[in-house]
């Protein structure tokens, strides 16, 4: 028998998790004594470091790469090995139980954490490990060296026994309260419902929308015939999940369903018992508190000194100059809205609301370039995409993508696993995709995400890479495939752009494999690169066949979505601008002294973000998981920084002329060496400088949203 069948599946420690064996009844029994395990190996590490500095003995021997940061990072590894697992479970299997186990041990993970954060041995040993009498480390064991010990002087290691318990019960309490946000947020999104029986309310709304809500009312109302449900006839149950809510802003002709539909999905978790208003003063307060207890001023200070831009001023200076360039595009937009709002409905004091945004920019660009966005959809079959994208895949970066062979472990039946080969046919990768809405049990948005990392255990032996690619499309139907929106395309080509940058990695160290050790605001270059080439003249024609007849995009359909890429710029633009200048200034400049709500704080910024004002039941903050449950806190500035870094990367091929295979293959081949190669080793600013021979410059960004 093997050995690892001798384990729970949660303790393998390597290769592929068998997610239909962890269950939380495994996990709550099991990850408590991995805990313990991994508490008392530390201990002996910690024991033999503190005895070669004290006594000098063997110091040589032991203070050296392979006996202090490698076993340092098996201990770590296998724990996040298993509490990803469980991670990544409770984003796309969410149930009560899961979550009630996830809460339960999260505190105990947070302790472990700080356990080896704020070893004062350990910060110890990694200062001589990088002092001069030992030469024998490469560059990139340095620079993992640096952030490590930037890391630790975060987590506290130099902090007194009272601040440090301050700043560990402090921890515990950020950690609980981002899983109640996130917890919030879903529940409130699956919790609210909306029966519509009336035909005439669903006039606009597209039939495969129609089709979904109809099944939806079968599924969530046994007590109606399902003989009396039809997608026509209905009843419709809307939901707020991300496809339903796009689809229903969009093209609902009904107003006050709109409205309602609208107001209903900007108010999410601000009320009742799933109310976050308390729990983002709280997130702030301790953010700011942590600061404090660090040395710092505030939680952005924190965040910007693991990040390319250096402080708060410089991420402001990037914004306005954004702003600027958008605002004047963004109020002219508004007014090309609120005309033909004017003129379809005969009203001359017609107000464009934040509900009619979308609504009558569909109608615009239909009346400007004849684009009828869900008319499109067909061309955008799911495998067809796929298609289409891994052939660009091939195309710039020399490897082929295939669906793995035989059975593989699978957390749901939609699930698929791809292997990816360098041109000697060698396997070098894998990657998971999640591609579907799962509203009851899978968390909004889209990422990506590691589920092994590549290792170099010995010269014979490689652990290699294998991402996790999650969305949220509009899932299939009994009788079509998955038939996606342009901008699920876009979405898709996203998330593997940042699993290239995990797959295609040829750092040894796994410390800086990958996407590990990139600074935040880099790490969006690689997916926001690979959005430039949907509508690149190859590509569109791989991706866009009608799923029926196999017949091509028309190239007068592929023009609309070209213009349509510089359609509602200023207003798009500003909208991220409005969401980055939040967050910076929430975390470096909001506290509770100023009496002024974190919502209220946000609203004065709308000011001069927004040309249409936020209503008063707008609570975006209570849903903005970026940053009170993920990992963007003073960071969603990053998408931004990372499209200036991403416009220039792709004018480089623009350069040299997209139609020049022999020049595009060269450049994708120096961009897999630098940007998707290199990971971690480098600081990303030497990187992009390896790739495109300077600094990266804001004017390709403005040239391409045509500000």
């Amino acid at each position: 028998m093997n050995k690892k069948d001798l384990k729970a599946a949660i303790l393998v420690g390597e290769g592929i998790p068998n997610y239909e064996e962890i269950t939380p009844g495994q996990i709550k029994a099991n990850l408590p004594n991995l805990l313990k395990k991994l508490s008392y190996d530390f201990k002996l590490q910690e024991q033999k470091i503190h005895t070669a500095i004290k006594t000098k003995t063997n110091e040589q021997e032991i203070l050296n790469w392979e006996n202090t940061m490698i076993p340092l990072y098996k201990i770590g590894e296998s724990l996040r090995w298993s509490w990803g697992a469980v991670g990544h479970l409770n984003g796309v299997c969410n149930s009560e139980e899961m979550r009630e186990v996830f809460a339960s041990i999260q505190p105990d993970i947070v302790r472990f954490s700080n356990q080896i954060g704020q070893s004062q041995i350990i910060y110890e040993a990694l200062i001589i490990l990088k002092s001069e009498r030992h030469q024998k480390l490469d560059d990139i064991q340095k620079r993992i060296l640096d952030i490590e010990l930037t890391k630790m002087s975060q987590r506290g290691v130099g902090l007194e026994n009272s601040k440090k318990n301050e700043f560990n019960s402090n921890s515990e309490r950020l950690a609980e309260l981002s899983t109640l946000f996130s917890n919030n947020v879903l529940d409130s999104t699956k919790e609210w419902t909306l029966l519509i029986e009336s035909p005439t309310e669903m006039d606009g709304i597209p039939l495969r929308t129609r089709k979904a809500l109809s099944e939806a009312a079968k599924n969530s109302l046994p007590n109606l015939s399902n003989h009396s449900i039809t997608s026509e006839q209905g009843p419709w149950l809307i939901s707020l999940d991300m496809p339903t809510y796009i689809s229903i802003i969009t093209y609902a002709n009904n107003r006050s369903l709109r409205e309602r539909v609208f107001k209903a999905y900007v108010s999410r978790a601000s009320n009742g018992d799933k109310n976050n208003k308390e729990i983002i003063e709280e997130i702030l307060t301790l953010r700011t508190s942590q600061a404090k207890l660090l040395g710092y001023e505030t939680w952005a200070e924190v965040s910007l000194a693991n990040k390319m831009a250096t402080d708060v001023n410089e991420v402001e200076v990037l914004l306005e100059e954004l702003r600027a360039a958008a605002i004047k595009s963004a109020k002219k937009e508004l007014k090309e809205l609120t005309a033909i709002a004017s003129k379809e409905t005969h009203q001359d004091t017609y107000i464009i609301k934040p509900w009619d945004i979308n609504y009558w920019s569909e109608k615009l660009k239909k009346e400007k370039f004849n684009l009828d966005s869900e008319y499109l959809r067909p061309w955008f079959p799911l495998p067809q995409v796929l298609n289409g994208l891994f052939k660009l895949s091939n195309r710039l970066f020399d490897i082929t993508i295939k669906p793995a062979n035989g059975n593989f472990p699978k957390w749901h039946k939609d699930v698929d696993l791809f292997d990816v080969y360098n041109s000697d046919n060698s396997k070098i990768a894998s990657f998971y995709l999640d591609p579907y809405s799962r509203p009851q049990s899978k968390r909004g948005g889209a990422w990506m995400d590691e589920c092994l990392t590549r290792d170099v255990l010995t010269n014979e032996s490689i652990t290699l890479p294998i991402a996790y690619l999650i969305c949220n499309q509009t899932p299939p139907t009994v009788d079509t495939p998955s038939l996606m929106s342009f901008e699920e395309v876009e979405t898709l080509f996203h998330e593997f752009g940042h699993g290239l940058q995990h797959m295609l990695t040829t750092v040894e160290e796994p410390q800086a494999a990958g996407i590990n050790n990139v600074e935040w605001d880099a790490v969006e270059l690689p997916s926001q690169f690979m959005e430039n080439w949907c509508l690149e003249a190859k590509t569109i024609k791989d991706i866009a066949k009608h799923w029926q007849t196999g017949e091509e995009l028309p190239e007068e359909e592929i023009k609309k979505l070209r213009l349509n890429k510089t359609f509602n710029a200023g207003l798009s633009t500003l909208r991220q601008i409005h969401f980055a200048l939040t967050d910076i200034r929430l975390h470096s400049q909001w506290n509770k002294d100023l009496n002024i709500t974190p919502d209220n704080f946000r609203r004065e910024i709308a000011k001069t973000t927004t040309v249409c004002r936020p209503i008063p039941e707008d609570n975006f903050l209570c849903a903005f998981s970026h940053i009170f449950a993920g990992g963007y806190a003073a960071g969603y500035y990053s998408y931004k920084w990372a499209e200036v870094l991403s416009s220039d990367a792709f004018s480089a091929f623009e350069e040299v002329g997209i139609d020049h295979e022999d020049e595009i293959k060269a450049k994708g081949k120096k961009f897999r060496e630098t940007v998707l190669s290199l990971g971690g080793s480098l600081h990303p600013s030497e990187v992009f400088r390896l790739f495109r021979g300077r600094s990266a410059n804001t004017k390709a960004l403005i040239r391409h949203t045509g500000l």
